[in-house]
């Protein structure tokens, strides 16, 4: 396996005297989908951000391409710039409404390559246009003349038109229509196709991360709790919280035996001490509430913070 391209080591990230990601640690590589799922309020965004250097992390390191972010100056960091690329949730707010969406596109030109000519420029612009199914022709146009599907395609075709290493994509389909879900997640895994990006996609739609993820890492209150190959996390979910997500989506026919956890029980809480999911999981001891556990590796690939995770390749009761 080649070298990661991002190596994530105990990030933490502090707001006042409010945890929101704590202790995050993982890897990815070049050309690889990392899929980030969990519950609204989980620190998924957050951590995206920490990453980007968009809010400042309490402590850990983020060495992209070898380099560590979070130590770099000002200088170095705005240079990476082109290389680290997201794209938001609502297509719409992300894009400013006072330019045309050629002018957005062509913005990273103009600060990363100062050096193209205007007619570069452009025929750089139209063929990013293109490539994300829009018409050259649209790019007289304003964010408002088009629907959240072209929006969202605008958006990507921004963070693309530098070629970038790494694309964070967060919550980039969830507020879209079904149907226009499937287009963009064709679009993202073609233009992957094509340049050999990473990506670290996240998302609470569980079938969308198992179309286009290699690996998923699930995130309970701001920490890991199992990250595993894809295939291997919807086949047999280790983590009892990753069984609660999986079991709360409807199947037919069921995939997994996941058990199902008691109404709202995945609703989130403070942490105190211990295990965070303690208090709603089915399968506690003693220990949860003492200790927690550590995000360890029971297999090649495969790491799960359970204290029963010994267990967990058999019923557990």
């Amino acid at each position: 396996m080649s070298n990661p391209l991002l190596q994530v080591r105990d990030l933490r990230v502090d707001f006042g005297s409010q945890t929101a990601v704590r202790d995050v640690s993982f890897e990815l590589f070049p050309g690889e989908t990392v899929a980030l799922v969990g519950e609204s309020g989980s620190g998924k965004s957050t951590l995206a951000r920490a990453i980007l250097r968009l809010v400042e992390p309490t402590q850990g390191s983020v060495e992209f391409m070898g380099v560590d972010l979070l130590k770099s100056a000002a200088a170095v960091l705005r240079a990476q710039r082109r290389n680290l690329q997201i794209v938001f949730q609502d297509p719409l707010a992300s894009l400013n409404p006072r330019m045309t969406v050629g002018d957005a596109i062509g913005e990273p030109l103009k600060i990363f390559e100062p050096q193209l000519s205007s007619t570069e420029r452009r025929h750089k612009i139209t063929a990013m246009l293109e490539r994300v199914g829009m018409g050259a022709a649209l790019a007289g146009r304003y964010p408002h003349e088009f629907s959240g599907g072209q929006c969202q395609r605008i958006g990507i075709a921004r963070a693309m038109v530098l070629g970038p290493k790494l694309l964070i994509c967060d919550e980039a389909v969830s507020s879209l229509d079904v149907s226009i879900q499937g287009q963009i997640i064709n679009l993202l895994l073609d233009l992957q196709l094509d340049t050999g990006m990473s990506m670290l996609f996240i998302s609470h739609n569980l079938a969308v991360v198992r179309q286009l993820s290699h690996r998923v890492m699930v995130m309970y209150l701001g920490k890991l709790v199992e990250v595993a190959a894809c295939d291997s996390l919807f086949a047999a979910p280790l983590h009892p919280y990753t069984r609660a997500l999986l079991a709360a989506v409807p199947q037919i026919p069921p995939a997994t035996a996941c058990v199902p956890l008691s109404e709202g029980s995945l609703a989130g809480g403070s942490i105190v001490s211990g295990c965070a999911f303690r208090d709603r999981c089915p399968y506690a001891l003693p220990l949860c509430a003492s200790a927690d556990p550590p995000l360890d590796e029971i297999a090649v690939g495969r790491k799960v913070a359970c204290h029963r995770s010994h267990e967990a390749l058999i019923p557990l009761s």
